[in-house]
Protein backbone atom coordinates (compact mmCIF):
# COMPACT_ATOMS: atom_id res chain seq x y z
CA UNK A 1 0.00 0.00 0.00
CA UNK A 2 1.49 3.33 -0.97
CA UNK A 3 1.98 5.28 2.30
CA UNK A 4 1.07 9.09 1.66
CA UNK A 5 4.60 11.33 2.33
CA UNK A 6 5.19 14.73 0.98
CA UNK A 7 7.97 15.39 -1.10
CA UNK A 8 8.06 11.45 -3.04
CA UNK A 9 7.58 9.85 -6.63
CA UNK A 10 5.29 7.53 -6.73
CA UNK A 11 6.02 4.38 -9.44
CA UNK A 12 2.67 3.25 -10.34
CA UNK A 13 -0.81 3.48 -11.86
CA UNK A 14 -1.98 6.81 -10.78
CA UNK A 15 -5.52 5.64 -9.93
CA UNK A 16 -4.32 2.42 -7.85
CA UNK A 17 -1.94 5.27 -5.54
CA UNK A 18 -4.89 7.86 -5.49
CA UNK A 19 -7.10 5.38 -3.92
CA UNK A 20 -4.48 5.58 -1.01
CA UNK A 21 -4.29 8.82 -0.36
CA UNK A 22 -6.25 10.53 2.26
CA UNK A 23 -9.17 12.79 1.14
CA UNK A 24 -8.46 16.32 1.06
CA UNK A 25 -4.73 16.64 1.48
CA UNK A 26 -3.62 18.13 -2.06
CA UNK A 27 -3.91 22.26 -2.27
CA UNK A 28 -3.16 22.20 -5.69
CA UNK A 29 -3.72 19.25 -8.60
CA UNK A 30 -1.72 19.92 -12.04
CA UNK A 31 -1.89 17.19 -14.48
CA UNK A 32 -1.33 16.87 -18.30
CA UNK A 33 -2.82 13.58 -19.37
CA UNK A 34 -1.80 12.31 -22.82
CA UNK A 35 -3.49 11.60 -25.83
CA UNK A 36 -2.83 12.44 -29.27
CA UNK A 37 -2.49 10.17 -31.93
CA UNK A 38 0.97 11.64 -32.89
CA UNK A 39 1.65 11.41 -29.02
CA UNK A 40 2.34 8.28 -26.77
CA UNK A 41 2.01 7.50 -23.32
CA UNK A 42 4.58 8.96 -21.58
CA UNK A 43 7.20 8.75 -24.11
CA UNK A 44 9.79 11.31 -22.61
CA UNK A 45 13.28 9.75 -24.02
CA UNK A 46 14.44 10.10 -27.61
CA UNK A 47 17.58 9.01 -29.02
CA UNK A 48 20.20 10.93 -29.68
CA UNK A 49 18.65 10.51 -33.19
CA UNK A 50 15.54 11.37 -32.17
CA UNK A 51 13.75 7.78 -32.61
CA UNK A 52 11.11 7.51 -29.76
CA UNK A 53 11.44 4.99 -27.33
CA UNK A 54 9.61 2.53 -29.31
CA UNK A 55 9.33 -0.19 -26.61
CA UNK A 56 7.93 2.43 -24.02
CA UNK A 57 4.86 2.98 -26.75
CA UNK A 58 4.59 -0.91 -27.38
CA UNK A 59 4.16 -1.39 -23.29
CA UNK A 60 1.75 1.45 -22.86
CA UNK A 61 -0.08 1.41 -26.42
CA UNK A 62 -3.35 -0.23 -25.00
CA UNK A 63 -4.00 2.29 -22.40
CA UNK A 64 -6.28 4.41 -24.24
CA UNK A 65 -7.98 1.83 -26.16
CA UNK A 66 -11.25 0.00 -25.76
CA UNK A 67 -10.80 -2.92 -23.82
CA UNK A 68 -11.84 -5.64 -21.91
CA UNK A 69 -10.63 -3.24 -18.97
CA UNK A 70 -12.27 -0.87 -20.56
CA UNK A 71 -15.24 -2.09 -20.75
CA UNK A 72 -14.97 -3.23 -16.42
CA UNK A 73 -13.98 0.74 -15.79
CA UNK A 74 -16.92 1.97 -17.88
CA UNK A 75 -19.70 -0.39 -16.14
CA UNK A 76 -18.32 0.72 -12.33
CA UNK A 77 -18.41 4.82 -13.99
CA UNK A 78 -21.92 4.22 -15.26
CA UNK A 79 -22.81 2.00 -12.56
CA UNK A 80 -22.76 5.26 -10.29
CA UNK A 81 -25.79 7.13 -11.68
CA UNK A 82 -24.61 10.41 -11.61
CA UNK A 83 -23.79 13.08 -13.60
CA UNK A 84 -20.08 11.61 -14.33
CA UNK A 85 -21.96 7.86 -14.85
CA UNK A 86 -25.05 9.31 -17.33
CA UNK A 87 -22.16 11.43 -19.06
CA UNK A 88 -20.42 8.42 -19.89
CA UNK A 89 -22.50 6.71 -21.12
CA UNK A 90 -23.81 9.65 -23.39
CA UNK A 91 -20.02 9.50 -24.64
CA UNK A 92 -20.34 6.22 -26.10
CA UNK A 93 -23.72 6.61 -27.06
CA UNK A 94 -22.96 9.22 -29.28
CA UNK A 95 -18.79 8.03 -30.11
CA UNK A 96 -19.21 4.19 -29.59
CA UNK A 97 -16.25 2.26 -28.53
CA UNK A 98 -13.06 3.97 -29.61
CA UNK A 99 -9.79 5.31 -28.62
CA UNK A 100 -11.30 9.12 -27.38
CA UNK A 101 -13.92 7.24 -24.97
CA UNK A 102 -11.34 4.51 -23.65
CA UNK A 103 -9.91 7.64 -22.84
CA UNK A 104 -12.88 9.34 -21.36
CA UNK A 105 -13.32 6.45 -19.62
CA UNK A 106 -10.12 5.87 -18.19
CA UNK A 107 -10.12 9.49 -17.20
CA UNK A 108 -13.53 9.57 -15.23
CA UNK A 109 -12.31 7.70 -11.82
CA UNK A 110 -8.79 9.39 -12.29
CA UNK A 111 -10.91 12.66 -11.74
CA UNK A 112 -13.12 11.31 -9.39
CA UNK A 113 -10.39 10.56 -7.03
CA UNK A 114 -8.41 13.84 -7.63
CA UNK A 115 -11.67 15.68 -6.65
CA UNK A 116 -11.99 13.20 -3.38
CA UNK A 117 -8.62 14.48 -2.43
CA UNK A 118 -8.40 18.14 -3.14
CA UNK A 119 -8.88 20.12 -0.06
CA UNK A 120 -12.05 22.46 -0.19
CA UNK A 121 -9.34 25.21 -1.02
CA UNK A 122 -8.02 23.63 -3.84
CA UNK A 123 -7.41 24.51 -7.50
CA UNK A 124 -6.96 21.78 -10.39
CA UNK A 125 -5.36 22.38 -13.94
CA UNK A 126 -5.90 20.24 -16.28
CA UNK A 127 -3.39 20.51 -19.63
CA UNK A 128 -4.55 19.18 -22.55
CA UNK A 129 -4.21 20.01 -26.93
CA UNK A 130 -7.37 20.64 -28.98
CA UNK A 131 -7.50 16.67 -29.38
CA UNK A 132 -10.25 15.99 -26.46
CA UNK A 133 -9.85 19.10 -25.10
CA UNK A 134 -13.91 19.54 -25.59
CA UNK A 135 -15.10 16.28 -24.11
CA UNK A 136 -12.46 16.79 -21.43
CA UNK A 137 -14.14 20.31 -19.96
CA UNK A 138 -17.35 18.28 -20.35
CA UNK A 139 -16.14 15.65 -17.80
CA UNK A 140 -14.56 18.19 -15.70
CA UNK A 141 -18.21 19.98 -15.52
CA UNK A 142 -19.65 16.79 -14.09
CA UNK A 143 -16.88 15.78 -11.72
CA UNK A 144 -16.00 19.00 -10.25
CA UNK A 145 -19.73 21.13 -11.32
CA UNK A 146 -20.25 23.74 -13.72
CA UNK A 147 -20.27 26.35 -11.05
CA UNK A 148 -16.40 25.88 -10.22
CA UNK A 149 -15.22 26.30 -13.38
CA UNK A 150 -13.13 29.48 -13.70
CA UNK A 151 -11.14 29.49 -17.01
CA UNK A 152 -9.94 28.26 -20.16
CA UNK A 153 -6.83 29.22 -20.32
CA UNK A 154 -5.08 29.36 -24.45
CA UNK A 155 -1.18 28.80 -23.61
CA UNK A 156 0.92 29.92 -27.01
CA UNK A 157 3.22 27.16 -26.65
CA UNK A 158 4.72 28.26 -29.90
CA UNK A 159 5.70 30.68 -32.58
CA UNK A 160 4.02 30.87 -35.97
CA UNK A 161 4.99 28.15 -38.03
CA UNK A 162 5.20 28.38 -41.96
CA UNK A 163 4.07 24.59 -42.64
CA UNK A 164 1.36 24.32 -45.57
CA UNK A 165 -1.56 22.98 -44.08
CA UNK A 166 -5.17 22.86 -44.82
CA UNK A 167 -5.87 24.42 -41.51
CA UNK A 168 -5.36 27.45 -38.98
CA UNK A 169 -1.79 26.84 -37.49
CA UNK A 170 -1.64 25.00 -33.90
CA UNK A 171 0.05 26.94 -31.57
CA UNK A 172 -1.68 26.90 -28.13
CA UNK A 173 -2.42 24.16 -25.46
CA UNK A 174 -5.49 24.64 -23.43
CA UNK A 175 -5.36 24.46 -19.68
CA UNK A 176 -8.88 23.88 -17.43
CA UNK A 177 -8.52 25.81 -14.42
CA UNK A 178 -11.34 24.19 -11.60
CA UNK A 179 -12.06 24.82 -7.95
CA UNK A 180 -12.96 22.16 -5.57
CA UNK A 181 -15.28 24.76 -3.80
CA UNK A 182 -16.51 28.33 -5.29
CA UNK A 183 -15.73 31.00 -2.61
CA UNK A 184 -13.11 29.35 -0.72
CA UNK A 185 -10.10 28.54 -3.25
CA UNK A 186 -6.59 29.90 -2.94
CA UNK A 187 -6.16 32.63 -5.07
CA UNK A 188 -3.03 35.14 -5.57
CA UNK A 189 -3.40 37.43 -8.45
CA UNK A 190 -1.01 36.77 -11.20
CA UNK A 191 0.61 39.81 -12.69
CA UNK A 192 3.26 40.34 -15.27
CA UNK A 193 5.81 43.73 -13.91
CA UNK A 194 6.21 46.95 -15.12
CA UNK A 195 9.20 46.76 -16.08
CA UNK A 196 9.17 48.71 -19.18
CA UNK A 197 5.67 49.89 -19.60
CA UNK A 198 4.66 48.23 -23.22
CA UNK A 199 2.65 50.99 -25.78
CA UNK A 200 -0.94 49.96 -24.47
CA UNK A 201 0.39 50.65 -21.22
CA UNK A 202 1.74 54.29 -22.55
CA UNK A 203 -1.77 55.13 -23.98
CA UNK A 204 -3.87 54.11 -20.69
CA UNK A 205 -1.11 56.10 -18.51
CA UNK A 206 -1.20 59.47 -20.74
CA UNK A 207 -0.95 62.06 -17.91
CA UNK A 208 1.61 63.12 -16.13
CA UNK A 209 2.09 64.58 -12.90
CA UNK A 210 4.68 67.06 -12.32
CA UNK A 211 5.15 66.92 -8.48
CA UNK A 212 4.91 62.92 -8.39
CA UNK A 213 7.05 62.37 -11.48
CA UNK A 214 4.67 59.54 -12.25
CA UNK A 215 1.86 58.63 -15.02
CA UNK A 216 -1.58 58.20 -14.04
CA UNK A 217 -4.74 57.47 -15.75
CA UNK A 218 -8.14 58.41 -14.52
CA UNK A 219 -10.73 55.56 -13.48
CA UNK A 220 -14.45 55.40 -12.24
CA UNK A 221 -15.30 56.32 -9.05
CA UNK A 222 -18.87 55.09 -9.64
CA UNK A 223 -20.20 52.05 -7.93
CA UNK A 224 -21.48 49.01 -10.17
CA UNK A 225 -24.14 48.74 -7.53
CA UNK A 226 -26.86 51.00 -8.12
CA UNK A 227 -29.07 49.84 -4.94
CA UNK A 228 -26.49 51.41 -2.35
CA UNK A 229 -28.26 54.11 -0.51
CA UNK A 230 -25.56 54.46 2.03
CA UNK A 231 -23.21 55.07 -0.58
CA UNK A 232 -25.05 57.63 -2.55
CA UNK A 233 -24.47 61.51 -1.59
CA UNK A 234 -23.33 64.49 -3.80
CA UNK A 235 -20.08 64.98 -4.67
CA UNK A 236 -18.43 68.28 -6.60
CA UNK A 237 -21.81 68.76 -7.74
CA UNK A 238 -23.00 65.33 -9.29
CA UNK A 239 -24.96 62.89 -7.02
CA UNK A 240 -23.91 59.48 -7.43
CA UNK A 241 -23.73 56.06 -6.39
CA UNK A 242 -20.20 56.19 -5.45
CA UNK A 243 -17.70 53.55 -4.77
CA UNK A 244 -16.21 54.96 -1.81
CA UNK A 245 -18.20 56.65 1.63
CA UNK A 246 -18.19 60.15 1.75
CA UNK A 247 -15.19 60.16 4.42
CA UNK A 248 -13.06 58.28 2.16
CA UNK A 249 -14.12 60.34 -1.30
CA UNK A 250 -12.84 63.37 1.12
CA UNK A 251 -9.65 62.00 2.21
CA UNK A 252 -9.12 61.06 -1.47
CA UNK A 253 -9.53 64.39 -3.05
CA UNK A 254 -7.33 66.22 -0.12
CA UNK A 255 -4.45 63.85 -1.15
CA UNK A 256 -4.80 64.69 -4.64
CA UNK A 257 -6.21 61.47 -6.00
CA UNK A 258 -9.27 62.89 -7.45
CA UNK A 259 -9.67 64.38 -11.04
CA UNK A 260 -12.49 66.67 -11.64
CA UNK A 261 -12.53 67.29 -15.37
CA UNK A 262 -12.51 70.77 -16.98
CA UNK A 263 -16.13 72.19 -17.15
CA UNK A 264 -17.27 70.04 -13.76
CA UNK A 265 -17.43 66.69 -15.46
CA UNK A 266 -17.90 63.78 -12.70
CA UNK A 267 -14.83 63.06 -10.75
CA UNK A 268 -12.47 60.30 -11.46
CA UNK A 269 -9.86 58.27 -9.49
CA UNK A 270 -6.30 59.05 -10.21
CA UNK A 271 -4.81 55.49 -10.60
CA UNK A 272 -0.32 56.10 -10.68
CA UNK A 273 1.68 53.46 -12.85
CA UNK A 274 4.12 53.31 -10.46
CA UNK A 275 1.60 52.51 -7.59
CA UNK A 276 0.40 49.36 -9.93
CA UNK A 277 2.07 45.91 -9.26
CA UNK A 278 1.85 44.88 -13.05
CA UNK A 279 -0.26 43.96 -16.01
CA UNK A 280 -2.66 41.53 -14.58
CA UNK A 281 -2.60 38.05 -16.22
CA UNK A 282 -5.04 37.48 -18.34
CA UNK A 283 -6.50 34.08 -19.92
CA UNK A 284 -4.46 34.13 -23.06
CA UNK A 285 -0.61 32.95 -22.42
CA UNK A 286 1.65 34.33 -24.84
CA UNK A 287 4.40 35.94 -22.51
CA UNK A 288 5.78 32.24 -21.14
CA UNK A 289 8.13 30.61 -24.10
CA UNK A 290 7.69 26.82 -25.06
CA UNK A 291 10.89 26.16 -23.59
CA UNK A 292 13.95 27.66 -22.83
CA UNK A 293 17.39 26.66 -24.43
CA UNK A 294 18.94 26.67 -21.10
CA UNK A 295 15.64 24.32 -19.18
CA UNK A 296 15.75 22.17 -22.32
CA UNK A 297 16.83 18.85 -21.18
CA UNK A 298 15.51 16.56 -24.22
CA UNK A 299 12.06 15.14 -23.19
CA UNK A 300 9.80 15.88 -25.95
CA UNK A 301 7.06 16.56 -23.81
CA UNK A 302 8.78 18.88 -21.15
CA UNK A 303 6.87 22.01 -20.03
CA UNK A 304 8.80 25.49 -19.13
CA UNK A 305 9.28 25.40 -15.53
CA UNK A 306 7.87 29.38 -15.78
CA UNK A 307 4.42 27.77 -16.76
CA UNK A 308 4.15 25.33 -13.70
CA UNK A 309 5.24 28.29 -11.42
CA UNK A 310 2.81 30.93 -12.49
CA UNK A 311 -0.31 27.94 -11.79
CA UNK A 312 1.44 26.96 -8.40
CA UNK A 313 1.75 30.80 -7.13
CA UNK A 314 -1.97 31.42 -8.35
CA UNK A 315 -3.37 28.77 -6.59
CA UNK A 316 -1.13 27.86 -3.70
CA UNK A 317 0.56 29.19 -0.76
CA UNK A 318 4.21 28.12 0.48
CA UNK A 319 3.94 25.02 2.28
CA UNK A 320 1.31 23.88 0.32
CA UNK A 321 1.19 20.63 -0.94
CA UNK A 322 1.38 20.10 -5.02
CA UNK A 323 0.00 16.99 -6.88
CA UNK A 324 1.16 15.62 -10.56
CA UNK A 325 -0.37 12.22 -11.34
CA UNK A 326 0.90 12.36 -14.80
CA UNK A 327 4.60 13.32 -13.59
CA UNK A 328 6.59 12.50 -16.84
CA UNK A 329 9.77 14.67 -16.52
CA UNK A 330 8.79 16.42 -13.59
CA UNK A 331 8.35 20.15 -14.00
CA UNK A 332 5.61 20.51 -11.31
CA UNK A 333 7.78 18.61 -8.65
CA UNK A 334 10.87 21.12 -9.64
CA UNK A 335 8.90 24.03 -9.98
CA UNK A 336 6.94 23.15 -6.42
CA UNK A 337 10.33 22.77 -5.04
CA UNK A 338 11.80 26.01 -6.07
CA UNK A 339 8.80 27.96 -4.49
CA UNK A 340 8.66 26.46 -0.97
CA UNK A 341 5.54 23.97 -1.85
CA UNK A 342 5.34 20.70 -0.82
CA UNK A 343 5.01 17.83 -3.87
CA UNK A 344 3.82 14.88 -5.20
CA UNK A 345 4.65 13.16 -8.62
CA UNK A 346 3.15 9.99 -9.85
CA UNK A 347 4.08 8.25 -13.14
CA UNK A 348 3.29 4.23 -14.75
CA UNK A 349 6.70 3.94 -16.02
CA UNK A 350 10.29 3.46 -14.57
CA UNK A 351 11.91 5.72 -17.31
CA UNK A 352 9.85 9.22 -16.10
CA UNK A 353 10.51 8.06 -12.27
CA UNK A 354 14.26 7.65 -12.88
CA UNK A 355 14.37 10.75 -15.24
CA UNK A 356 12.31 12.78 -12.41
CA UNK A 357 15.23 11.28 -9.51
CA UNK A 358 17.67 12.53 -11.76
CA UNK A 359 16.72 15.65 -12.62
CA UNK A 360 15.73 16.87 -8.88
CA UNK A 361 19.32 15.78 -7.77
CA UNK A 362 20.36 18.04 -10.41
CA UNK A 363 18.66 20.67 -9.47
CA UNK A 364 18.73 20.42 -5.79
CA UNK A 365 22.19 18.99 -4.70
CA UNK A 366 21.65 19.84 -0.84
CA UNK A 367 18.17 19.02 -0.70
CA UNK A 368 18.33 15.55 -2.23
CA UNK A 369 22.03 14.75 -1.08
CA UNK A 370 20.69 11.20 -0.48
CA UNK A 371 18.43 10.62 -2.91
CA UNK A 372 14.44 11.30 -4.14
CA UNK A 373 12.32 9.20 -1.94
CA UNK A 374 10.24 6.71 -4.31
CA UNK A 375 7.46 4.82 -3.25
CA UNK A 376 6.62 1.68 -5.70
CA UNK A 377 10.00 0.90 -6.21
CA UNK A 378 11.12 -3.08 -6.04
CA UNK A 379 12.66 -3.36 -2.55
CA UNK A 380 13.82 -7.07 -2.91
CA UNK A 381 13.98 -9.47 -4.88
CA UNK A 382 10.23 -10.93 -4.57
CA UNK A 383 9.38 -7.01 -5.34
CA UNK A 384 11.73 -7.20 -8.73
CA UNK A 385 10.62 -10.29 -9.68
CA UNK A 386 6.70 -9.57 -9.45
CA UNK A 387 7.18 -6.51 -11.39
CA UNK A 388 9.20 -8.94 -14.07
CA UNK A 389 5.78 -11.34 -13.87
CA UNK A 390 3.37 -8.15 -14.12
CA UNK A 391 5.06 -6.25 -16.89
CA UNK A 392 8.46 -7.51 -18.74
CA UNK A 393 8.90 -4.28 -20.55
CA UNK A 394 8.94 -1.93 -16.83
CA UNK A 395 10.98 -4.90 -15.34
CA UNK A 396 13.43 -4.30 -18.50
CA UNK A 397 13.23 0.13 -17.65
CA UNK A 398 13.64 -0.28 -13.77
CA UNK A 399 16.74 -2.79 -14.81
CA UNK A 400 18.46 -0.46 -17.22
CA UNK A 401 17.83 2.42 -15.15
CA UNK A 402 19.69 0.82 -11.73
CA UNK A 403 22.34 -0.27 -14.27
CA UNK A 404 22.91 3.65 -14.91
CA UNK A 405 22.02 2.61 -18.61
CA UNK A 406 19.40 4.43 -20.89
CA UNK A 407 16.74 2.50 -23.09
CA UNK A 408 17.51 1.68 -27.07
CA UNK A 409 15.50 2.84 -29.10
CA UNK A 410 12.91 0.33 -31.80
CA UNK A 411 10.34 -2.34 -30.09
CA UNK A 412 11.56 -5.16 -28.73
CA UNK A 413 11.88 -8.24 -31.50
CA UNK A 414 12.37 -12.17 -31.04
CA UNK A 415 15.47 -13.17 -32.56
CA UNK A 416 19.50 -13.08 -31.52
CA UNK A 417 19.53 -9.61 -33.71
CA UNK A 418 17.59 -7.90 -31.70
CA UNK A 419 19.08 -8.51 -27.63
CA UNK A 420 19.97 -4.55 -27.54
CA UNK A 421 16.90 -3.34 -24.55
CA UNK A 422 19.82 -0.73 -22.53
CA UNK A 423 22.92 0.93 -23.45
CA UNK A 424 25.57 2.98 -21.58
CA UNK A 425 29.34 3.93 -22.54
CA UNK A 426 32.54 4.56 -20.93
CA UNK A 427 35.01 6.68 -22.32
CA UNK A 428 38.38 4.84 -23.43
CA UNK A 429 41.57 5.51 -25.61
CA UNK A 430 41.71 4.79 -28.77
CA UNK A 431 44.13 1.16 -28.57
CA UNK A 432 46.01 1.99 -31.91
CA UNK A 433 47.09 5.55 -30.67
CA UNK A 434 46.86 5.64 -26.78
CA UNK A 435 48.98 8.72 -26.21
CA UNK A 436 46.36 10.76 -28.18
CA UNK A 437 44.00 13.26 -25.82
CA UNK A 438 40.96 12.06 -27.91
CA UNK A 439 38.63 10.00 -26.45
CA UNK A 440 36.04 7.44 -27.66
CA UNK A 441 33.00 5.97 -26.29
CA UNK A 442 32.89 2.68 -25.79
CA UNK A 443 29.45 1.01 -25.75
CA UNK A 444 28.01 -1.63 -22.65
CA UNK A 445 25.10 -3.19 -24.01
CA UNK A 446 22.66 -4.82 -21.75
CA UNK A 447 19.94 -7.28 -22.40
CA UNK A 448 16.82 -7.73 -19.89
CA UNK A 449 15.01 -11.30 -19.98
CA UNK A 450 11.86 -10.85 -17.81
CA UNK A 451 11.79 -15.03 -18.04
CA UNK A 452 13.30 -18.14 -17.80
CA UNK A 453 16.82 -17.70 -19.47
CA UNK A 454 19.80 -20.06 -20.28
CA UNK A 455 22.88 -20.88 -22.57
CA UNK A 456 21.62 -19.53 -25.85
CA UNK A 457 20.82 -16.44 -24.16
CA UNK A 458 24.51 -15.48 -23.89
CA UNK A 459 25.21 -16.46 -26.74
CA UNK A 460 22.61 -14.46 -28.36
CA UNK A 461 24.62 -11.60 -26.60
CA UNK A 462 27.83 -12.89 -27.92
CA UNK A 463 27.14 -12.17 -31.42
CA UNK A 464 25.04 -8.79 -30.51
CA UNK A 465 28.28 -7.53 -28.68
CA UNK A 466 30.24 -8.86 -32.16
CA UNK A 467 27.81 -6.95 -34.83
CA UNK A 468 27.61 -3.94 -32.38
CA UNK A 469 31.69 -3.97 -31.87
CA UNK A 470 30.49 -3.32 -28.14
CA UNK A 471 33.01 -3.80 -25.39
CA UNK A 472 31.13 -5.54 -22.75
CA UNK A 473 27.19 -7.17 -22.75
CA UNK A 474 25.33 -7.70 -19.73
CA UNK A 475 22.68 -10.10 -19.73
CA UNK A 476 19.78 -9.19 -16.78
CA UNK A 477 17.66 -12.28 -15.83
CA UNK A 478 14.40 -12.45 -13.60
CA UNK A 479 15.26 -16.16 -13.53
CA UNK A 480 18.34 -18.13 -12.17
CA UNK A 481 22.33 -18.15 -13.39
CA UNK A 482 23.48 -21.77 -14.17
CA UNK A 483 26.52 -23.11 -14.46
CA UNK A 484 26.18 -23.54 -18.19
CA UNK A 485 25.71 -19.75 -18.49
CA UNK A 486 28.32 -19.11 -16.54
CA UNK A 487 30.81 -20.81 -18.56
CA UNK A 488 29.25 -19.85 -21.67
CA UNK A 489 30.44 -16.38 -20.91
CA UNK A 490 33.40 -16.84 -19.60
CA UNK A 491 34.66 -18.03 -22.87
CA UNK A 492 33.82 -14.74 -24.14
CA UNK A 493 37.12 -13.79 -22.16
CA UNK A 494 38.21 -10.46 -21.33
CA UNK A 495 38.17 -7.12 -22.11
CA UNK A 496 41.70 -5.45 -21.18
CA UNK A 497 41.37 -1.08 -21.25
CA UNK A 498 43.97 0.42 -23.38
CA UNK A 499 43.51 3.45 -21.26
CA UNK A 500 43.86 1.46 -17.26
CA UNK A 501 44.80 -1.41 -18.34
CA UNK A 502 42.25 -3.18 -16.37
CA UNK A 503 40.42 -6.42 -17.43
CA UNK A 504 36.64 -6.84 -17.52
CA UNK A 505 34.38 -9.91 -18.04
CA UNK A 506 33.13 -9.08 -21.83
CA UNK A 507 29.74 -11.15 -20.92
CA UNK A 508 28.74 -9.81 -17.45
CA UNK A 509 25.18 -12.17 -15.69
CA UNK A 510 23.57 -10.18 -13.20
CA UNK A 511 20.16 -11.29 -11.86
CA UNK A 512 17.37 -9.25 -10.24
CA UNK A 513 17.83 -9.91 -6.50
CA UNK A 514 21.59 -8.84 -7.34
CA UNK A 515 20.35 -5.37 -8.82
CA UNK A 516 18.56 -4.94 -5.92
CA UNK A 517 21.07 -5.52 -3.75
CA UNK A 518 23.87 -2.85 -5.80
CA UNK A 519 25.29 -5.27 -7.74
CA UNK A 520 27.29 -2.75 -10.60
CA UNK A 521 28.05 -3.45 -14.37
CA UNK A 522 32.22 -4.44 -14.01
CA UNK A 523 33.66 -1.80 -16.39
CA UNK A 524 36.47 1.27 -16.85
CA UNK A 525 35.34 4.26 -14.87
CA UNK A 526 33.03 6.50 -16.39
CA UNK A 527 34.67 9.54 -15.03
CA UNK A 528 31.52 11.32 -14.36
CA UNK A 529 29.59 10.28 -17.22
CA UNK A 530 25.85 10.57 -17.93
CA UNK A 531 22.79 9.03 -19.62
CA UNK A 532 20.95 11.71 -19.56
CA UNK A 533 21.06 15.52 -19.90
CA UNK A 534 21.96 17.34 -16.53
CA UNK A 535 19.37 20.18 -15.34
CA UNK A 536 20.73 23.08 -13.87
CA UNK A 537 21.28 23.52 -10.59
CA UNK A 538 18.03 25.55 -8.94
CA UNK A 539 17.97 29.41 -8.77
CA UNK A 540 15.35 31.27 -6.82
CA UNK A 541 13.11 31.18 -9.78
CA UNK A 542 12.95 30.54 -13.27
CA UNK A 543 13.63 33.63 -15.70
CA UNK A 544 10.36 34.50 -16.95
CA UNK A 545 7.99 37.07 -15.87
CA UNK A 546 6.81 36.39 -12.37
CA UNK A 547 3.63 36.78 -10.80
CA UNK A 548 3.85 39.72 -8.03
CA UNK A 549 3.78 37.64 -4.43
CA UNK A 550 1.45 40.05 -2.84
Amino acid sequence: MAEFQPNTLYYGDNLEVLRQFPSECADLVYLDPPFNSNRSYNVIFREAAGAEAEAQIEAFGDTWHWTTHTAEVFDEVASRGDDVGRLLQAFVAALSHNDMTAYLTMMAPRLIELRRIMKPTASIYLHCDPTASHYLKTLMDAVFGAGNYRNEIAWRRSLPHGNVSRSFGRIHDTLFFYVRSDGDATWNQPVVPYDEPDERTRRQYRNWDEERQDWWQPTSLLNPNPDRPNLTYEFHGHTRVWRWTRERMEREDAAGNIHVPPGGGVPRYKRYLGEQRGRLVQDIWDDIPAMPSEERLGYPTQKPEALLERIIEASSNPGDLVLDPFCGCGTATVAAQRLGRRWIGIDITWLAVDLMQNRLRDTFPDEFADGVPVDGEPADEAAALALAERSKFQFQFWAVAKLGGRPRGGAPQKGPDQGIDGVTTFPERDPEDPDSPTLQHRQVIISVKGGGTGVGDVRDLRGVIEREDAAIGVLVTAGTRTRAMEREAAAAGLYRSPWSGGTHPRIQIITAGEIVRGEAIDMPSRMGMRQYQQAPRATERSEQPRMDDT
